[in-house]
């Protein structure tokens, strides 16, 4: 197998969503199209509520799947459809807007204070821009763990690592969402689907996410601009993206064990026409949802709950 390499390194960025929700953004609207088929990650990780409690009230999404992973805390969430209930720590929200649907994402306090998550958007073609939306609530309990020979836990969400596959199937983009652990000083390896986008995002520890240790051989975004001890090895907010040569992804733990969210999709190579939570392919489709919006003709399937 050939091994793939880093196309760029970005640092994580403090932003502010929702009514008032803090958090870091990995990547966002000015990388696209390099993330394709993927838009955004955002990554809440916070002890102080009011820092997470203005939440996300009801807003529309169009043309995409939204999928929030929780870590530690509580989010209440509700749609257009019927759903409604709590993610808590493990637990996923894989949800896809399709033509239309207005959801609530409103996280609630606990007895830590904490709130640990993230949530990304993936992108949905043209001929699927205006599918039936449909929704999956994945308790952590329903999530396979495999262990690899070099000691490495990898959660399957979505995806196949070994013989162990994830419950979230039949996604339009060909998705992989693994939740990896490696051991200190371990190294995990993990094949990639010809011409997918593979994406890590740091949890914790530090790590080399290639065979090659200069990090001047690659582009690393968002540093400050007296940050001059820039290393070859990624820690926590960082989120790493692949070059597209290469059919396997290797990664080393260093000293403490690291932890990093991978995700891999098939780019879609389409145009991209977005505005707020609405992703089209034209800037006429994004006329017609928000006209829609505003005159309450938006959600075209309300009342059939995802499964």
């Amino acid at each position: 197998m050939s091994t793939r390499r880093i196309a760029t390194v970005y640092k994580s960025r403090p932003t502010v969503e929702g009514a008032g929700v803090h958090l870091k953004r990995a990547f966002g609207y000015s990388q696209v199209p390099r993330f394709d088929p993927f838009l955004m990650l955002d990554d809440f990780h916070t002890g102080n509520p009011a820092e997470y409690l203005p939440g996300f009230p009801w807003h529309p999404h169009r043309g995409i799947e939204t999928i929030t992973y929780v870590l530690e805390g509580r989010v209440e969430h509700g749609d257009s459809m019927g759903n409604s209930g709590v993610i808590g720590p493990g637990d996923v929200q894989w949800m896809t807007a399709g033509s239309g649907i207005i959801h609530q994402e409103m996280p609630k306090e606990t007895q830590s204070g904490m709130l640990w998550g993230f949530q990304f958007w993936a992108n949905l073609p043209a001929g699927r821009k205006m599918m039936e939306p449909r929704y999956r609530d994945v308790r952590a309990a329903t999530i396979p763990e495999a262990e690899l020979d070099s000691g490495a836990r990898v959660k399957v969400v979505c995806g196949k690592v070994g013989d162990v596959m994830g419950p979230v199937r039949d996604i339009v983009i060909d998705p992989e969402l693994l939740d990896v652990s490696v051991p200190a000083g371990a190294v995990f390896r993990h094949p990639v689907k010809e011409g997918h986008t593979a994406i890590a995002y740091v949890l914790s520890g530090h790590g080399y996410f290639d065979e090659r240790r200069d990090a001047f051989d690659y582009e690393m975004v968002g540093s400050g601009w007296l940050d001059v001890d820039r290393e070859c090895r990624c820690g926590p907010e960082t989120t790493v993206l692949y070059a597209h040569a290469g059919d396997e992804v290797e990664v080393t733990a260093l000293d403490r064990p690291l932890r990093f969210v991978f995700i891999s999709g098939k780019p879609l190579g389409e145009p991209v026409a977005w505005y707020g939570p609405i992703v089209m392919n034209t800037q006429d489709e994004l006329r017609v949802a928000f006209e829609e919006y505003a005159k309450g003709t938006f959600v075209k399937h309300p009342g059939h709950p995802g499964k």
